[in-house]
């Protein structure tokens, strides 16, 4: 919890204002009954109106006081809890930002965006019912229990005895539902990440006609929560009633009781109203509390979900920097071994590489070879797990992130485009590059003609890149890598939605940029084929490398790729 206190620092007078205000119209509050008692024992009682109009005066001022403390109180309070939020959830976003890939797969996509959304909107709630309530309700119920002892204090032993009668409810209610509340949040990953693999793959269930199927499973999920639901719902459903039942036993114990002090001369009937209101306080201020328990207790599972990403630690880290040196090759792997968090198995095993400056490279292998895994540890997406990764002779952990990734442009499998126009797009690789720059690194994807057939480079791209095909995606893609004129440029299977003539055209465009070293991935033998080097990969494994002819002559797993591949397209 401490840890969240430095997202109030800038909001740390509306944090002390807000519940001095709010504290200032519960004492108000609590004299009423009092100023009501003595109009009634004085005023009333003996005729005196201008002491009974002085006392609806002095009511009236009380409560426009009141009022507006509490307006100042809920502005305090509105300001503080969404500026807590839109902190809170800053920081959760760049912290998420600074994880590798081992963390983020461990935690999910699914749950890190519940997370950042629904998590932090409880926890943000929290803060605007602690300044608004935490303080006014305790302090009621605590101040009406110590006013109805200076009346009587017998009678003031009845309602502290029905406070913590009511108080150790809420405790074991509060108790038994946190596990429920954590549970649901962890029900709602599940339902979130059912819904997001349906909106991405729309096109996919109807063409497998599998709605129903998804629905069901949809339908399963949202089944799941709806009985964790209900079970905090049959464990809440007896905070109302047993609250209720406490204080209203309470009232008709002060009733009878007073009575009998009454006849005997030791209260008064103005007394006894303000006791009665006091127990009405009481109730009211435990109904809130009630609440709060149940708010606070979804505030606190969301807490920890959010505690547990922050407590993450990357286990890429920023090296101190180094000079690159770039007589040495571009890329050297040494007897590198990899595995993916939450398994022993290596995706890479023993794996050592060497590509030099210039050259362009190819990578095949069977689907799960560890082709990608190959890609990801050059620009540090992932570390190594045995041995080393060198980028123009230093280790890939000597470079800061920036340093390193800024001498490479990654394309991944995947043609990830993101809302805005095709020019916002191409700016990540190059802020700020003029139009003809983005044009010639347009051109050398093939890309430059529908760009231009569909209106220039300020054409919207819709959320995805929805507006345009699967080759166009990618040939976008990677003209926002060859827009950032990198000196190692790795496309990871990046081709494979083009067609031959569009494949060959852009791998001469590729070859033809001077001085550039290219690492394409490919499945494809004739996308690799004239390359300088190709590397053969089966099981995690180097089990080839050479040119296209010596690996046809000397690598089996080559020359059947190459075979089967000739086949399928005579």
């Amino acid at each position: 919890m401490r840890q969240y206190f430095k997202y109030l620092r800038e909001y740390k007078l509306h944090c002390i204002l807000g519940p001095i205000a709010k504290w200032i119209e519960a004492v108000l509050e609590l004299l009423v009954p009092l100023v009501m008692a003595n109009i009634i024992d004085v005023g009333v009682a003996n005729g005196d109106v201008p002491y009974v109009l002085w006392g609806g005066a002095l009511m009236l001022a009380m409560g426009i006081v009141g009022f507006f403390c509490a307006i100042f109180c809920q502005r305090s309070a509105s300001i503080t809890s969404q500026g807590f939020g839109t902190n809170v959830r800053d920081a959760l976003f760049r912290h998420i930002n600074t994880l590798s890939g081992r963390e983020l797969d461990k935690i999910g996509a699914a749950s890190l965006l519940t997370r950042t959304v629904n998590d932090v909107n409880q926890m943000q709630s929290a803060v605007a019912m602690i300044i608004r309530l935490v303080v006014r309700a305790p302090f009621i119920a605590l101040g009406s229990v110590v006013l109805c002892m200076v009346i009587d204090w017998q009678i003031g032993l009845v309602v502290f005895a029905v406070a913590a009668l009511v108080g150790a409810v809420l405790w074991i209610i509060m108790k038994k539902s946190v596990p429920y509340y954590t549970a649901n949040q962890k029900k709602l990953d599940r339902l979130t990440q059912i819904t997001n693999e349906n909106l991405e793959g729309a096109r996919v269930v109807r063409a497998f006609r599998s709605r129903d199927r998804e629905r069901a499973r949809f339908d399963a999920a949202a089944e799941d929560m709806l009985q964790n639901s209900l079970h905090i719902g049959h464990i809440s459903a007896w905070l109302n009633p047993l609250t209720f039942a406490i204080v209203n036993f309470g009232v008709a114990l002060i009733l009878l009781w007073s009575g009998f002090k009454v006849d005997t001369g030791v209260l008064s009937s103005g007394e006894i109203v303000a006791l009665i209101n006091y127990m009405v306080q009481i109730l009211n201020a435990m109904i809130v509390i009630s609440n709060l328990v149940s708010l606070f207790t979804k505030a606190h599972a969301s807490m920890n979900r959010v505690s547990e990403v922050f407590a993450l630690t990357p286990s890429v880290t920023d090296g101190a920097g180094a000079q690159p040196d770039l007589s040495a090759p571009a890329v050297e792997f040494e007897n590198v071994s990899f595995s993916y968090a939450g398994t022993d198995r290596y995706s890479l095993r023993e794996v050592s590489a060497r590509i030099p400056r210039g050259a362009m490279v190819g990578v095949i292998g069977g689907t799960g070879s560890g082709k990608s895994t190959f890609a990801g540890l050059i620009p540090r997406l992932y570390d190594a797990t045995v041995g080393q990764v060198r980028v123009f002779g230093q280790d890939v952990k000597a470079y800061t992130l920036g340093q390193l990734r800024h001498t490479m442009g990654v394309v991944p499998q995947n043609a990830e485009l993101f809302s805005g126009t095709v020019r916002s797009n191409l700016e990540w690789g190059a802020p700020g590059a003029s139009d003809e720059e983005l044009y010639a690194a347009l051109a050398v994807a093939c890309a430059d003609t529908f760009v231009r057939e569909k209106g220039g480079l300020d054409i919207p791209v819709i959320e995805g890149g929805k507006n345009f095909s699967g080759g166009q995606r990618q040939r976008l893609t990677i003209a926002r890598a060859v827009a950032a004129k990198p000196d190692i440029l790795i496309l990871d299977d990046s081709c494979s939605a083009l067609d031959f003539a569009t494949d060959a055209a852009l791998r001469a465009n590729i070859a033809a940029l001077s001085g550039m070293t290219c690492i394409l991935i490919s499945q494809r033998a004739s996308s690799i084929r004239s390359a300088d080097a190709i590397f053969v990969l089966e099981d995690g494994k180097v089990v080839g490398q050479g040119t296209h002819e010596a690996l046809y002559g000397g690598c089996p797993l080559y020359r059947e790729i190459c075979d089967s591949q000739a086949r399928a397209e005579e």
